[in-house]
């Protein structure tokens, strides 16, 4: 099963407007670049068989962002990449919930260099 397209239209409709967007299907997923930099994503957990975020949060809040529901570590080898999140659904299922989400990686992106 892939990502939900129901969320990545809410995903997408939050980011309209925001900058330059694109899109790219990577790492089994969906990721939207804002301003040629990776901003936020949507993925299929397999195990879980829920989708989730990938949020590029950066490591200035990283820490305070661990504590917020739904939110952990994102880890693919073993190692956890900081400023970076991944987010279940509890942490996005309603719309002010996903409104904190991809606000909080429109914040990051300002503040990158390409």
């Amino acid at each position: 099963m892939a990502y939900s397209e129901y969320l990545v239209d809410r995903v997408r409709l939050r980011l309209k407007g925001k900058g330059e967007l694109e899109e790219k299907k990577m790492m089994g997923g969906l990721i939207f670049m804002v301003n040629g930099k990776m901003c936020i994503g949507i993925m299929f957990n397999k195990k879980s068989k829920e989708d989730k975020l990938m949020v590029r949060v950066g490591q200035l809040n990283y820490e305070e962002l661990l504590n917020k529901p739904g939110s952990k570590p994102m880890d693919f080898t073993g190692k956890p990449l900081r400023g970076f999140l991944f987010v279940g659904p509890d942490g996005f299922d309603t719309e002010d919930d996903l409104d904190f989400w991809v606000n909080k990686a429109l914040e990051f992106n300002q503040l990158i260099n390409a």
